[in-house]
């Protein structure tokens, strides 16, 4: 198989604390990567570096804000001048019925799902230039495909964030910056703020759903790709999910 040899090279993973984002950490680490793990819970990015040892720099930031952000990027520029992978995982879900939501959570899930994105892109493109097979990749997920009822807000940034990648991807492409989407299905993660414990493992039992790890397997295929050859959506769910 013909895939790019990514050892060494350097890549920013937010929500990096737990879930699909300490997977991604892991196997990156794994297949020889230096990797900036970013995260709000300092004491959990901590335990991550130690385990690992070595090629792990936590960074406590929350991507939300962007001085926060700009910390964190520069951090990344001073330790290895530039960056060859953005992955942005951090984000949250939260579920109520749009009429029975909030303004205070509507804009804490676009901080989290929009901004944060946006905020990490905008600090990470002068780092990505320039740098073989760079590649921007971002968790999406279904709901950015089709709307689910009592997701609605949720849905409006998975949305929002698979229109930007679609003109980031034509603004970058002809400098050589890959820009690709992963959208999950169902996945054994925290994800899920504010649905009851028992209704979603339910759930996942009942699709056998996706473990962190395999979105982590769909990054690191997408990213190892030869630097002229663009996986630009990895919609991956489990066989049972035929909804949504």
């Amino acid at each position: 198989m013909r895939m790019q040899d990514i050892r060494g090279k350097v890549a920013v993973v937010t929500g990096a604390s737990s879930g699909i984002g300490e997977a991604a950490v892991r196997l990156l680490h794994q297949e020889g990567l230096e990797v900036v793990a970013c995260a709000r819970s300092a004491d959990k990015l901590a335990a991550l570096a130690r385990a690992l040892k070595e090629r792990v720099y936590p960074v406590t930031a929350d991507v939300g804000d962007p001085r926060q952000v700009a910390a964190l990027f520069a951090e990344a520029k001073n330790r290895f001048q530039g960056i060859d992978l953005l992955f942005n995982n951090a984000g949250v879900g939260f579920h109520a019925p749009f009429a029975d939501s909030k303004p205070d959570e509507w804009r804490q899930t676009i901080d989290a799902n929009l901004y944060g994105v946006l905020n990490c892109t905008h600090a990470a493109i002068p780092l990505l230039r320039n740098r073989p097979g760079a590649m921007i990749s971002t968790v999406s997920s279904v709901g950015g495909r089709y709307g689910i009822p009592g997701w609605s807000v949720y849905n409006a940034t998975k949305f929002a964030v698979v229109g930007f990648h679609d003109a980031l991807r034509k603004e970058l492409g002809p400098e050589g910056i890959r820009v690709a989407l992963i959208e999950p299905g169902a996945v054994w993660t925290q994800w899920g703020h504010n649905v009851p414990p028992d209704q979603m493992q339910a759930r996942r039992e009942s699709l056998d759903a996706l473990h962190a790890d395999d979105i982590a397997q769909a990054l690191v295929y997408s990213f190892a790709q030869p630097p002229n050859v663009l996986v630009e959506e990895i919609l991956v769910r489990p066989v049972r999910q035929i909804s949504p």
